[in-house]
């Protein structure tokens, strides 16, 4: 059986790469990925969590945040393609102007 400090650590590890990510990087893409990253980091130490307390209030939680992460992904992607296709690039800076 695996201990819940590795489960723990595993999710600081991929959230602390979400967020190098999401503040090192300027293409969306890469950014949208980070957060993704993150969230899904979150669902580890939710249900690692849940499983050291032996309640499945955590389990229930993390179905709430892939929903959102869904919808999430959903809109982010329609951003990034009307981005794409108004801009020619998918750059972060050339989104901030936000100017069509």
């Amino acid at each position: 059986m695996v201990p819940t400090e590795y489960y723990l650590v595993l999710s600081a590890a991929l959230f602390s790469l979400g967020v190098l990510g999401f503040l090192v990087r300027r293409n969306a893409i890469v950014v949208f990925m980070a957060v993704e990253l993150m969230l899904n980091a979150v669902n580890i130490a939710l249900v690692a969590f849940s499983k050291h307390v032996g309640v499945s209030d955590g389990q229930i939680v993390v179905l709430f945040v892939m929903v959102v992460a869904a919808a999430e992904a959903a809109l982010g992607l329609a951003i990034i393609v009307v981005l794409f296709r108004r801009k020619g690039n998918v750059e972060v800076d050339s989104a901030s102007e936000m100017k069509w």
